[in-house]
């Protein structure tokens, strides 16, 4: 089930998910609009290793935006900072970002309850698309969890992701045995 509008107040109020900043005027019917945050990276090397670790190069978005190329991955962030100690967030592209071509996420579009932290997006384009500092850039949609949880992802001992930062994460799955 789909947490309504009010229900994501109420679960703030209980602490239960925090958005900060917060404004009311992204909260949806039933979503919260993110917003792109400053910093974006590249990976430095034209082949990466998934058995290794692919350095990024992080760049700030300057005040005049900063244009997309298509066949480039780049790694973006969030400007919010989220939690959620019981609820299932997912991270859905806003579909005005769709129309401009821009995909906010490959594949990992679900967080884990225990979640908290900047969500790191992996963006692509269709053609060329400038971008800005604070844009909308996706909605974050909460779903209830059936029974009781035991492995929440910030207590868990093989989190990747784990550390605060308002900047770009890179791939850790050569952290994995494989």
């Amino acid at each position: 089930m789909i947490l309504s509008d009010i229900e994501i107040l109420k679960a703030m109020e209980e602490k239960l998910i925090v958005i900060e900043p917060f404004s009311a005027d992204c909260l949806g019917t039933n979503s919260y609009d993110v917003h792109l945050g400053k910093y974006l990276a590249t990976y430095k090397d034209d082949i990466l290793d998934a058995r290794k670790h692919n350095e990024i190069e992080l760049f700030e978005i300057p005040d005049e935006g900063f244009v997309l190329q298509p066949n480039q991955l780049y790694l973006g962030v969030t400007h919010e900072y989220t939690e959620t100690h019981a609820q299932v967030p997912f991270l859905e592209g806003k579909s005005s970002v769709g129309r401009l071509g821009i995909d906010i996420h490959a594949t990992a579009g679900k967080g884990d309850v225990g979640f908290c932290n900047h969500w790191t997006l992996e963006i692509s384009v269709s053609h060329k698309v400038r971008v800005y500092f604070k844009m909308p850039i996706g909605q974050l949609i909460f779903f209830k969890v059936d029974g009781e949880i035991k492995n929440y992802y910030n207590k868990k001992n093989n989190a990747k992701y784990i550390e605060r930062t308002d900047k770009p994460v890179e791939s850790m799955m050569w952290k994995n045995k494989f």
